[in-house]
């Protein structure tokens, strides 16, 4: 399923056009967003006991029925991962990728299996990988907000930081949701495996426009929200 070409070359940033700067942050702003830098320099470590555990509890949130003979195993091929170690896949994001698909599996479940399986629509013969998918999802995001910069400069930056003001877990939410649309752009593109960088290029730049509209005051409020279910 998974090709040997890493698909972290394929990754990208593109500010929005627009651009307009905050004259401050409020505190709850402040520290909300650096909670969310500080977890982003936090590298995927197979040797802590608690990444481990998010690991395996990912496994089980995926395959219930199936038990995970190793942490190191071809059984995560099944899930997308470029080879028996997902480590080396987490190499390109760090430990906050591992969160995100965690989260998505534990907050939208339905969501989460749906697109796993991918249940829905006209497949490709040959797919993306879920997992690894998943890893440049949340590249993508932090590129996108700006979240490595000293200060956001982009409109949907911008209005990102207040989604987090108004919820602290606006990033992970709107990492679910952006892999809805990805699936759902997938779809409508009837793409395949190499067409994954066009798939994803035209996913950041609908996410952009539904994050510069004026009316976006909570992370539900983003059109694409819609598109995630429990």
């Amino acid at each position: 399923m998974v090709g040997g070409k890493s698909w972290f070359g394929w990754l990208f940033n593109r500010s929005a056009n627009k651009r307009q700067t905050f004259e401050f942050l409020t505190p709850l702003q402040e520290q909300r967003l650096q909670k969310l830098k500080d977890r982003l320099s936090v590298p995927f470590d197979e040797t802590r006991p608690d990444h481990r555990e998010a690991l395996e509890a990912l496994w089980h949130a995926s395959f219930p029925e199936t038990e995970l003979k190793a942490l190191i195993s071809d059984q995560w091929k099944e899930m997308g991962w470029q080879g028996p170690n997902p480590s080396t896949d987490f190499r390109g994001c760090g430990f906050v990728s591992l969160e995100n698909l965690l989260f998505y599996a534990r907050t939208y479940p339905a969501s989460f299996k749906r697109i796993l399986n991918k249940r829905d629509g006209t497949r490709a013969t040959w797919e993306y990988p879920f997992a690894v998918a998943g890893v440049n999802v949340s590249f993508m995001l932090i590129q996108m907000l700006e979240l490595k910069s000293a200060k956001a400069k982009s409109i949907p930056a911008l209005n990102f930081i207040r989604l987090l003001s108004e919820d602290e877990e606006a990033f992970d939410i709107l990492y679910c949701i952006t892999f809805e649309l990805m699936d759902a752009q997938w779809l409508a593109m009837e793409a395949s495996y190499m067409q994954f960088k066009d798939v994803l290029e035209a996913t950041k730049l609908q996410l952009e426009r539904e994050l510069s509209l004026e009316d976006i005051r909570r992370i539900r409020d983003v059109p694409a929200y819609n598109l995630l279910y429990r």
